[in-house]
């Protein structure tokens, strides 16, 4: 079983993306959406303090990155 990403704010989840090939394309209020440059996968990012655990697994999910993955780019900074 894999481990659980830790919890995150929205801006420290952009950045993270950004290192897979992400790129912010545009801001909405709260909401960050990004785009993949290889696949065009988008996906939308709360601009919140703390992003729900819930929320962070469906971004995970549409930006295909394992909780694993995501753990390793979190200590990475």
């Amino acid at each position: 079983m894999s481990p659980k990403p830790l919890l995150v704010s929205g801006r420290k989840l952009e950045k993270i993306i950004q290192r897979v090939g992400y790129e912010k394309i545009s801001q909405r209020g709260s909401h960050i959406k990004m785009k993949n440059r290889n696949t065009g996968s988008v996906v939308i990012i709360p601009d919140h303090k703390e992003l729900d655990r819930w929320t962070l697994k469906t971004i995970l999910k549409q930006a295909e990155i394992s909780d694993q993955q995501f753990n390793e780019l979190l200590k990475k900074g």
